[in-house]
């Protein structure tokens, strides 16, 4: 059987998991080398999985024999240039969120995997996740009619130590977290989204305002065909990872992850009466494995990828458009918002 050779840039949490996966569960692809600036930190992965190359630098990985993919794990400020690089090297790529932090730096990344003939996929697992699959399937069937409403939760357990907002490595958290959120919004309503109106706080961590970053956000949505939406993001509420979505349309309503019902729910680090994940990793478990062996099967096939760099980019504005919403007190028109400098901005790498 034919198998991908696939080279993971940027081994820490999440490009470990997608080495893991590859080199596990998809029978399709063969894990050829990972490669991370970290001192000894690709040599070691790849000794615990058996391949022969771990590399300080994508240059070195790109040049490797049997390598026609690329997974870009780095942190968000390197993803644009590592697509470039890829791309140019004709590697098939697929990227973990965000495609940007910019929207010049998105569309140049774009614009060299189009010349370049390769094909791009974004890291968008929630729509590999059981559930959020089958509320597409039933969406898709018009069992809630016409989409009318969207709600999403995205609460991650833990804070981010205050250094990975000093690093600025990574975008703030509409960029980090809420893109998922935004990539659902779009993709569960079947519409875009033309304007947003976003608030913000940093009420119980004053710290991370220093760095360009938010502790909690809630973004009104407004869609091209009248819909409305509205996602809450939150970085450390302590209880578990808490991923809700709801989609009410004209003839009922789609809940994915809703909590059991109960008289009264309590939620706390000390104890609560649901049990939920403690991290995304876990509560994504299967996800992450679906979205790769999608994205090799694709890529064998050379079928254009389920998940594209233009919905890395729609996302992006989307993203780009709240942030601006939140620092000019406004609503934002979607299309008419413009991105600010690659690294602008904070760090909070907890969510993906």
């Amino acid at each position: 059987m034919r198998k991908l050779g696939i080279g993971v840039l940027g081994v820490g949490a999440m490009g470990k998991r997608h080495a893991e996966n590859i080199r596990r569960f998809v029978p399709e692809a063969r894990l050829v080398a990972v490669a991370d600036p970290a001192p000894g930190r690709a040599s070691q992965l790849a000794t615990e999985l058996e391949i022969e190359h771990g590399f300080l630098n994508l240059d070195d990985m790109l040049e490797t024999k049997d390598i026609q993919c690329v997974v870009i794990a780095t942190p968000d400020k390197f993803h644009s240039q590592s697509i470039r690089a890829a791309a140019a090297a004709g590697k098939q790529i697929f990227c973990e969120k965000p495609l940007a932090l910019s929207l010049p730096d998105a569309r140049a990344a774009l614009e060299v995997v189009a010349g370049a003939g390769v094909h791009l996929q974004m890291g968008f697992m929630r729509r590999y996740d059981p559930g959020y699959a089958a509320a597409m399937k039933r969406i898709d069937a018009g069992e809630i009619g016409e989409p009318v409403i969207f709600k999403s939760i995205g609460r991650d357990k833990t804070a981010p130590p205050i250094s990975e907002y000093q690093s600025q490595l990574n975008g703030m958290l509409f960029y980090n977290n809420t893109i998922h959120d935004f990539d659902l919004a779009r993709w569960l309503m079947r519409d875009e989204v033309t304007a947003v109106q976003a608030y913000a706080t940093v009420a119980i961590r004053p710290e991370v305002a220093d760095y360009g970053d938010i502790v909690a956000g809630v973004v009104n949505l407004k869609y091209g065909r009248g819909a409305i939406g509205n996602i809450e993001s939150y970085v450390q509420a302590v209880y578990g990872h808490d991923i809700r979505t709801e989609i009410a349309g004209s003839k009922g309503t789609i809940l994915v992850g809703s909590i059991e019902h109960h008289p009264v729910t309590f939620l706390a680090s000390e104890g609560s009466s649901q049990k939920l994940a403690d991290h995304f990793l876990t509560r994504f478990e299967d996800a992450y494995v679906a979205e790769m062996r999608d994205f090799v099967q694709n890529m064998l096939q050379d079928h254009a990828p389920s998940v594209t760099g233009e919905d890395g980019l729609r996302a992006l504005e989307i993203a780009v458009a709240a942030e601006s919403s939140y620092l000019q007190s406004k609503v934002i028109n979607v299309a008419q918002s413009e991105g600010r400098p690659a690294g602008a901005g904070g760090s909070n790498a907890q969510g993906t």
